[in-house]
């Protein structure tokens, strides 16, 4: 049979002369999960089963690169985060650490220009 298959209702059609004439679609199931993930991924078939099987691999191989490569761009960004969150936290300590000393100066000041005065009295 070699009938050129364009998409999962030419694979049907033929399935469909087959069992009239009592055969089968050799590889029929692969076949047709193979064009149904093609049809999915908006691809056109080859038309013919080995050529679908091999452009199904081909864009499964590609889909797992560009996951793997995702994952390492995540792991980067992670540990970047890492990196700077205890920059940040150490800035945001020091600016703590700045601001209470001046409260404390101030509530210094403050308290000593009150005794001063309530001495005065």
């Amino acid at each position: 049979m070699a009938q050129r298959v364009n998409g999962i209702d030419d694979l049907e059609e033929m399935r469909a002369q087959a069992a009239s004439q009592g055969a089968s679609v050799p590889n029929y199931n692969e076949w047709n999960n193979i064009l149904n993930d093609l049809e999915e991924a908006g691809v056109n078939s080859t038309g013919s089963y080995d050529g679908d099987k091999a452009l199904h691999k081909e864009i499964q191989r590609t889909s797992q690169e560009y996951i793997d490569q995702m994952q390492v761009e995540q792991q980067k960004q992670q540990q970047q985060t890492q990196v700077e969150q205890p920059k940040k936290n150490s800035e945001s300590d020091n600016e703590q650490a700045l601001k209470a000393t001046v409260a404390n100066g101030t509530s210094s000041t403050i308290t000593a220009d009150l005794m001063k005065i309530y001495h005065m009295l």
